[in-house]
């Protein structure tokens, strides 16, 4: 019987590791052993993507063109910002200064209510809410706060426009003048009427629990192209209502007004909102429509549902 020597320990990588984890097996230490497993856990955990990190994650020569797409979309943002301000400024002093004010009585000044709901609900929060995914800030993020978001503003903009329809209507009615007569009520109406079934669309189908994926997925194209058609319409009913409305009470008659032929003061600020809804909307179009400023991680992997209030990267 032979006498044996220490044991030593086994060259066999098995004693450490799945199989199918290793490629090669070697007599090594129990310090390499560890710095594999190290290894294998940080290949495993989970990666956080950061706005920053989504907007760095590129080949090196393709770093400066990507930042400076992100500026450029920040000016952009910025610019939709401001003319969104300029526009609501301009239709309440319009309305103020030259129309006597606001007031909830039947009268003329209960109609001035109606352009600036309008302006500011339809065209202005309605627009903000719908480049808020392009919003570097939000890639890499859970979705679900800006979706929330995004359905709230876009909710703000409806209410707006449902309470600056039944300020139209109401001095109508008032008055005795007929509704829906005209080619601008028609575009406005068709505008608010698809803006409601779009957002009880979307809420129903990208927020509601029982929505399955399969319908996510063939709403998304739709709702994006429902959402710059709404957009257009909205442009198209304001600055026709703009029109309109200086037609009507720049006639030069015993009021004291001057033609609008003559372009007075009150023309002139008129058209130019409408000038700026045109800018505005232009603007918002050029964010929703340039494919870098999409979200970078809304890939059809990520379009599995996950129910309302938890986590979800889309």
């Amino acid at each position: 019987m032979q006498r044996g020597g220490p044991s030593s320990p086994s060259c066999s990588s098995s004693d450490f590791f799945p199989l199918s984890q290793l490629t090669t097996a070697e007599c090594g230490s129990e310090s390499s052993a560890e710095a594999q497993r190290h290894e294998l856990k940080a290949n495993n955990r989970p990666r956080v993507r950061t706005a920053f990190s989504v907007a760095t994650a590129v080949d090196k020569p393709t770093d400066p063109s990507r930042m400076r797409s992100i500026v450029i979309f920040y000016m952009c943002y910025l610019l939709c910002l401001g003319l969104g301000l300029a526009c609501v400024v301009c239709v309440c002093v319009w309305n103020k200064q030259w129309r006597g004010g606001f007031a909830w009585d039947g009268t003329a000044l209960q109609f001035n209510w109606h352009p600036v709901l309008m302006v500011t609900g339809l065209v202005v929060v309605y627009g903000i809410g719908a480049v808020l995914y392009r919003i570097p800030l939000t890639w890499g993020q859970n979705k679900l706060p800006w979706k929330l978001l995004h359905a709230a503003l876009m909710l703000i903009a409806l209410v707006l426009s449902i309470v600056g329809l039944c300020a139209v209507f109401d001095f109508h009615n008032a008055k005795n003048t007929p509704n829906l007569y005209s080619l601008h009520s028609w575009i406005g109406i068709a505008a608010t009427a698809l803006f409601a079934m779009q957002w009880v669309v979307g809420v129903a189908g990208f927020l509601l629990p029982w929505s399955p994926a399969s319908l996510r997925k063939l709403l998304k194209p739709i709702h994006v192209w429902l959402g710059g058609s709404i957009l257009v319409l909205s442009i198209a009913a304001c600055i026709s209502g703009i029109n309109e409305k200086l037609f009507f009470v720049l006639k030069g008659d015993a009021n004291g007004t001057q033609p609008y032929t003559n372009l007075p003061p009150e023309a002139q600020l008129g058209n130019a909102l409408g000038v700026l809804i045109v800018a505005f909307g232009l603007v918002v179009l050029k964010v929703l429509s340039h494919h870098k400023w999409q979200r970078p991680d809304s890939q059809p992997e990520d379009m599995t549902y996950t129910p309302l209030l938890q986590e979800e990267n889309e």
